[in-house]
């Protein structure tokens, strides 16, 4: 069942095509102090971000699975992710699992820890949490200067 309702859609900034997705998705997880490569979501059809509430969906064509090659985790994420998301955190989150051992575990919260440990960790509904380094999820981006030089962030 999804969380998303007509009536939550009429107070979102909404965004179709996995481009502009991609981009707004990005700049927010950056706008909160997540990392950027945190979602790495594939196909999307359309995202979108309720400003007043911290609600935000994902809807991509098919479920993603993604390794992280840092810290060589699998996870998966269904064709619609949502979750509220404020400065440093990402609570209620549905649709993202993690693979442990032979086990998929449901991930509700991310959060990156206050104090500057380069810490950010991950939370299961049985209140259980593994920290990673944040350098883990972060993805280096490729732009323009203006000159026609490209130049890579993180």
């Amino acid at each position: 069942m999804s969380l998303l309702t007509e009536e939550i859609k009429s107070k979102a900034e909404v965004y179709h095509g996995n481009g502009i997705c991609q981009e707004k998705s990005k700049e927010l997880l950056k706008e909160m102090g997540l990392p950027n490569g945190l979602l790495p979501l594939e196909d999307m059809e359309e995202c979108g971000y309720v400003r007043e509430t911290g609600f935000v969906w994902l809807r991509q064509k098919k479920k993603t699975e993604h390794k992280f090659e840092k810290i060589q985790k699998l996870v998966s994420y269904a064709p619609e992710v949502t979750a509220y998301v404020e400065p440093k955190r990402i609570k209620k989150l549905t649709g993202v699992k993690s693979k442990e051992f032979l086990l998929w575990m449901t991930i509700c919260e991310i959060y990156v820890d206050d104090q500057p440990t380069g810490k950010i960790n991950f939370q299961i509904p049985a209140g259980l949490s593994r920290s990673f380094p944040v350098a883990a999820f972060e993805v280096e981006e490729v732009r323009e200067d203006g000159g026609g030089q490209e130049v890579k962030e993180v």
